[in-house]
């Protein structure tokens, strides 16, 4: 297994001891859409507040906002970021062998904020296994 991440001392208690639960959590949305062979379809639903858990990013992906948004994430280095997203806005996200990144994810705005996230199975990496409880039940804090 890989080794441990440490949170940052920055963040609160609480922030910190979900980190370290979470830190290999492969949900990297609040819910799984649809997977095959190829990809993980996964929607990433907030209304305002609502938080996605910390999560670990080990394959490639894209994602896509469905609608504007206002997000903080906490990174695996201890910073804060926050973005403003546009719709249709799209990132593409390529991880070499035993790259990977954790973060969290916030919505921050005042309206439901919705991204469409792919993951692609075939990356330089295992995909992280899902249980049958982590892909079907809402991911959300």
């Amino acid at each position: 297994m890989p080794k441990l991440l440490e949170p940052s001392a920055n963040w609160s208690v609480a922030l910190q001891d979900e980190f370290a639960k979470n830190q290999f959590n492969p949900c990297v949305g609040t819910r799984l859409l649809s997977q095959d062979s190829r990809v993980r379809v996964w929607e990433v639903r907030l209304k305002p507040s609502e938080r996605l858990p910390f999560h670990r990013h080990v394959l490639d992906y894209v994602w896509v906002a469905t609608t504007p948004g206002k997000a903080r994430s906490h990174q695996q280095d201890g910073s804060v970021v926050e973005v403003a997203y546009m719709a249709g806005q799209t990132s593409h996200l390529t991880y070499g062998p035993g790259e990977f990144k954790v973060h969290d994810l916030e919505n921050i705005g005042d309206n439901e904020f919705v991204f469409t996230t792919v993951e692609f199975l075939n990356s330089a990496n295992p995909p992280l296994p899902l249980t049958a409880e982590t892909a079907l039940e809402p991911q959300r804090t």
